[in-house]
């Protein structure tokens, strides 16, 4: 890519609010940056939204609710699939965008903007199933209608590290049931969310059903939209310290949530394993976006059997990761999203070489300009260590050995978390018992990655409340009304 071709495409973005079907500039008129964690330049400005901004959209929002829930399911299929076609058609200027703002490789990138986009298909297609039922009381003395209707205006608060996935995830199925909604994007990767916004106008989203309010100043802004009793839904992408926050702001007007937070997944490998499709497993559990993801592999816990050919071959594959700006050819590896993000993982794998461990790969900032920390391999991590305890959300790979199997479990679920795991296994009784007894809400079995519009994502404990994706995730999007009818006799 070439820096005109990159700034063609940062020229195009729009840069203002999107509020009520119209771009418009902030309240306050003030703007802030957004940089290339790359190299640290500003790419552009984009408009700083206030709690002023905020409440606009939220009358936006009520104001177009009544419209949008009668608007036939049918007519709202279309739209999601237009936007559907729209995304894929307009695809390497998202995943350019992508990369520009937030540090993925291009390949990653296409990859997000497939993945992201299917979530407009998926729930075109679920938009016409939003089903109740109609049966006789077992007693035969009465007739049960159950309907599903949508829940209202929602706030969609979305993460920096996959801007176009996250919007889409929650947007789509928002549309889907009826809802009417405010996206929050993350500041550091708005840019995503704005042209996303661009091409939901385009499909032919009415005004008002879609807003967009980017924000530097995200609690003071979004207050008093969650304080609205008009506003009946949230859904949040974040931190878990972030997350219960936005929960005891939400309690007032018991205001329906749906919380994807924090993870700390194990990736379990089992003496009979496939040793080689372990490792391609590992790499793309603990590699993908750069590392910084939600479902990331954050713990290795090998079998003390295979653990030294393990070690040895994810260390190799690790050190031969080519680095650098995302945008370059063959490059494997981008910068993590900002200074505060790196200083956080390399202050991890301090302490735990402090604490005994050994870098057998990696274990240093990289130096010159940009976020960039290399793939990293830690072994004769102690159990106790904050890495192993906390989300790393870089390119490390802290291992531990176990011995058998009830040891592998008990490791796996000592953790407030449980969002995703990750295990080796050729035995299926065991695939079986994992599957029972780990506390997560989503397992990959001998796969590395799961993510999967099809699916319902989501975690356990402190890792969440509710479902995004596959069937389930239209319902975080409906209510229930139970109508009790006299038999018609």
């Amino acid at each position: 890519m070439t820096s005109s071709t990159e700034q063609r495409l940062l020229g195009s973005i729009p840069t203002r609010l999107l509020i009520n079907g119209a771009w418009q500039d902030s309240a306050s008129g003030l703007k802030f940056a957004v940089d290339d964690p790359a190299t640290g330049a500003e790419l552009t400005t984009v408009a700083d939204a206030s709690a002023v901004d905020a409440r606009a959209a939220m009358d936006a929002a009520a104001g177009a609710q009544a419209s949008w829930a009668a608007t036939a399911p049918r007519d709202r299929s279309d739209i999601l699939r237009r936007a559907f076609e729209l995304v894929r058609a307009n695809a390497d200027d998202f995943a350019l965008l992508i990369t520009l703002e937030m540090g993925k490789t291009l390949a990653e990138a296409r990859a997000e903007v497939n993945y992201g986009a299917e979530f407009f298909r998926w729930f075109s297609e679920e938009a016409v199933r939003a089903e109740g039922r109609y049966t006789p009381a077992p007693d035969g003395n009465a007739r049960l209608l159950v309907t599903k209707k949508p829940v209202g205006p929602c706030l969609l608060i979305t993460p920096w590290n996959f801007p176009l996935a996250m919007a889409t995830r929650k947007l789509a199925p928002a549309i889907a049931a009826g809802c009417t909604s405010i996206i929050k994007p993350a500041p550091l990767t708005p840019l995503t969310t704005l042209l996303l916004a661009e091409i939901m106008i385009e499909a032919g989203v009415p005004a008002g059903v879609v807003n967009v309010i980017p924000t530097s100043t995200a609690a003071t802004t979004v207050a008093p939209v969650i304080a609205d009793p008009r506003l009946r839904k949230l859904s949040f992408t974040g931190s878990t310290a972030v997350g219960q926050k936005l929960l005891a702001q939400a309690a007032p007007t018991v205001l329906r949530t749906s919380m994807e937070l924090g993870g700390n997944a194990p990736f379990l490998v089992f003496e009979d394993a496939d040793l080689d499709s372990a490792i391609e497993g590992a790499l793309a559990a603990k590699l993908r976006n750069i590392g910084q993801a939600c479902t990331a592999a954050n713990r290795f816990y090998v079998h003390e059997d295979i653990a030294e050919s393990f070690v040895a071959k994810l260390a190799e594959r690790f050190t031969a990761k080519r680095i650098g700006r995302g945008t370059g050819d063959g490059i494997e590896i981008g910068p993590l999203i900002d200074e505060t993000s790196r200083s956080k993982v390399h202050g991890l794998v301090e302490e735990a070489l402090r604490s005994g461990a050994t870098a057998i790969a990696g274990g240093a900032p990289l130096p010159g300009p940009g976020w960039f920390y290399p793939p990293t391999v830690l072994t004769n991590v102690p159990v106790g260590a904050r890495i192993l305890n906390e989300e790393i959300f870089g390119p490390v790979a802290p291992i531990a050995t176990f011995r058998t199997e009830e040891q592998a479990i008990a490791l796996a679920n000592a953790t407030p978390y449980g969002l995703a795991a990750y295990a080796y296994t050729n035995d299926l009784s065991r695939m079986l018992r994992l599957t029972e007894q780990l506390e997560t809400g989503m397992l990959g079995i001998n796969a590395g990655v799961i993510s999967n519009p099809a699916a319902p994502f989501g975690g356990v404990k402190q890792s969440g409340l509710g479902r995004e994706g596959g069937r389930e995730g239209i319902e975080e999007y409906l209510e229930t009304t139970y109508v009790g009818i006299a038999n018609p006799r």
